[in-house]
């Protein structure tokens, strides 16, 4: 299939340590070579920061998808800030367009329409998102554009996740104030200033909300925690019950703790690998957009054509 609208050679990254690891490289080659694109996608593993802060400054790239440990300093190097990555407080997606670079996050609205395609309705749900950085943030906004009853931001230290959930409420209210009228980006979410009026923000710590993780619909686990061999769940996960549904952002690193409890209890359970697919798409359409690239593959055609070039058989 060949999409029309651009033929400029284009590269592309992902930028992280480490990302040897990633599937990103497989599922957007496997897109832009389908569309006959004459775009390519590689790995840009840096382990110092000072060396990530000089790649990005030279902006010898179309796009970067970051990953750990270069979301917030993405975010400082950008010149226009989405919505999306203002509230994440750190970007994933960094486009270098005409004289400037633009952040946006992608996580968010990735993870949640991979649970939404999962069967997951969020309208009314209570969401627990565990974890304080950039992309719990992103998920925590998410959850709540899609129709969250509550969502409650869970960390280690209560103080953090005070601070992150109430740095994001202050932004999230500006935005409100700012875009009142305006309609939601999907038929079935919520518009900003509908999700600030409508929905309950939450923080709490893992010890000291435990009948809140207890009574959640939809858990959804964005800590580190599962990427090494040993590693803990980031809560109690006696506290989980059946019926609830959970998700561990992590993939590829075996069946880790929270895995395998939530599926001795009774919970469904989803890895990261469906919502790493589900940015990827959000990704390529933004990039589709802002090249004038048009295709007939919508959202779900995408989809599945990327994640059966990352995760074969799998989702």
């Amino acid at each position: 299939m060949t999409a029309t609208g651009n033929d400029e050679a284009k590269q592309l990254y992902v930028l992280g340590h480490p990302v040897a690891h990633s599937k990103s490289p497989a599922m957007y080659n496997a897109l832009y070579g389908y569309l006959t694109l004459p775009w390519t996608y590689g790995l840009m593993d840096i382990a110092d920061a000072s060396q990530a802060a000089e790649f990005l400054d030279a902006r010898e790239f179309f796009s970067i998808n970051i990953t750990t440990p270069y979301k917030p300093l993405a975010l400082e190097k950008a010149d226009v800030k989405a919505a999306s990555a203002q509230l994440a407080g750190g970007c994933n997606l960094l486009i270098s367009f005409g004289e400037k670079l633009l952040a946006y996050n992608t996580d968010g609205e990735g993870c949640v329409a991979y649970l939404e395609r999962a069967g997951v309705n969020f309208a009314g749900k209570r969401v627990a998102v565990c974890g304080t950085g950039p992309t719990s943030l992103a998920i925590y906004h998410a959850a709540a554009i899609a129709g969250a009853a509550e969502v409650l931001l869970l960390g280690r230290q209560v103080e953090k996740a005070k601070a992150q959930a109430q740095g994001y409420v202050r932004q999230l209210r500006k935005m409100a104030e700012a875009s009142a009228g305006m309609p939601a980006a999907h038929d079935h979410h919520r518009s900003i200033a509908d999700t600030y009026r409508d929905c309950s923000f939450k923080y709490g710590s893992y010890a000291t909300s435990t009948k809140a993780i207890s009574a959640a619909d939809v858990i959804i686990d964005a800590t580190p925690l599962g990427m090494h061999a040993g590693d803990p769940a980031p809560f109690d996960p006696a506290l989980l019950s059946d019926g609830q549904f959970v998700m561990d952002v992590v993939y590829g690193h075996g069946e880790m703790a929270l895995a395998k409890a939530a599926k001795e209890r009774g919970c469904q359970f989803v890895n990261g690998a469906g919502m790493l697919v589900g940015q990827a798409v959000v990704t390529a359409l933004i990039l589709f957009d802002l090249s004038g690239v048009e295709t007939e593959l919508g959202f779900d055609g995408i989809f599945r054509l990327m994640a059966d070039a990352g995760f074969p058989g799998q989702l």
